[in-house]
């Protein structure tokens, strides 16, 4: 209890029965208010009364009724019936509804009925106390949920930062590359470019097409790290040339690996030379295993390779192209990526998309 007297709030119709309570609850120390009926305390009652003293019978709302209001205010105060003349049905039915105790009326032992409401007060509170407890964890949840989203939005900046950092880190070796050799010169961005207008042209959510567009920017990220000076050569390359070159989709997997970030991106540049059948490499995976991303990388990796120049051969034109790649539909590559690639490739290729390169990119 603390140092202010609890506050009882007392409903009974008798005047007499009112008054005599109210002082003897007076000389225990508690300040008490009257009220005649069950409407009367439903209209006065709030949070500052610790405990309440219902009669059960009342006329106009008896006190099962008035109880049963109390409990849809919620306020939590132990009620205790007086009671004349009760029944155990009575009681039952108390109890159920959730009334604290009972008093008899009128009072005759007085040691009991102190006892009765000092132990109301204390379930008060209790209650009090577990209320308060409960919002102070409400706003400690509150307060801490608040600092927590702001440290995740810092930490997805961060990420974020992250991210673009070493994706511009990635694309600028790659350029690097490129530029130094110029068999590759323009080939990952003319590739880039298909794939996203592709992606969009089959309605890839936006999502799909960061994905697309990273995959697209590394492809070829594997070649940084292998000896590729023979694709230089003004003739066709021997198959141990063919074997190294082959290797560069599982360097470019190993380089982007570390990056927690691009899981599905290493997936796409793994398998960006498997065909549908099953006859591409490094894992000879057939076309229910990958992914639709990967078969758009697929279809426009080897579009640019055949419509790039070559030093061993002359480089073939947008219709010879497409003729190839749907005379390969559905063995190397998937048939509606191809659909959408040909209905809409000439709306694909801007005005000038790099420069084209003699490419060795092979399309078995």
């Amino acid at each position: 209890m603390t140092d202010k007297p609890a506050k009882i709030l007392i409903a009974d119709d008798e005047a007499l029965v009112c008054s005599t309570i109210a002082k003897i609850l007076g000389t225990f120390g508690y300040t008490t208010q009257m009220v005649e009926g069950g409407r009367q305390l439903l209209e006065c009652v709030d949070d500052s009364y610790d405990v309440i003293l219902l009669d059960i019978n009342m006329p106009g709302m008896n006190g099962f009724e008035t109880l049963n209001e109390l409990n849809k205010k919620g306020h939590e105060i132990p009620v205790l019936f007086l009671t004349g003349a009760g029944s155990m049905d009575h009681a039952l039915k108390a109890i159920n509804m959730g009334v604290y105790d009972f008093l008899t009326k009128p009072i005759e032992d007085l040691d009991i009925f102190n006892v009765k409401i000092r132990r109301a007060v204390e379930k008060r509170m209790y209650v009090l106390r577990e209320r308060r407890y409960k919002e102070a964890l409400e706003e400690d949840v509150q307060k801490k949920t608040k600092q927590l989203k702001e440290q995740n939005k810092l930490l997805r900046a961060y990420s974020n930062s992250l991210e673009n950092a070493t994706v511009q880190l990635m694309s600028s070796l790659q350029n690097a590359m490129e530029e130094k050799d110029y068999y590759t010169a323009g080939h990952t961005m003319r590739v880039t470019e298909y794939a996203v207008k592709l992606g969009a042209a089959m309605e890839l959510e936006s999502r799909e097409l960061v994905v697309l567009r990273r995959a697209a920017q590394f492809h070829d990220i594997g070649k940084l790290v292998i000896d590729l000076s023979c694709i230089q050569k003004p003739e066709s390359l021997s198959s141990k040339e063919l074997e190294l070159i082959k290797k560069h989709p599982t360097v470019g997997a190993n380089i982007i690996k570390p990056l927690g970030f691009m899981d599905q991106e290493l997936f796409i540049v793994r398998h960006h030379h498997e065909r549908m059948d099953g006859s591409g490499y490094p894992d000879g995976l057939t076309g229910d295993k990958l992914d639709d991303l990967t078969k758009i990388i697929m279809v426009v990796d080897s579009y640019d390779a055949m419509t790039s120049s070559r030093n061993y051969r002359t480089n073939m034109d947008t219709q010879e192209a497409l003729e190839e790649l749907n005379n390969c539909s559905g063995s190397l590559f998937d048939p509606d990526v191809v659909r959408v690639f040909s209905d809409n490739v000439q709306g694909f290729i801007p005005e000038q998309i790099g420069v084209p390169e003699p490419s060795r990119e092979i399309l078995s």
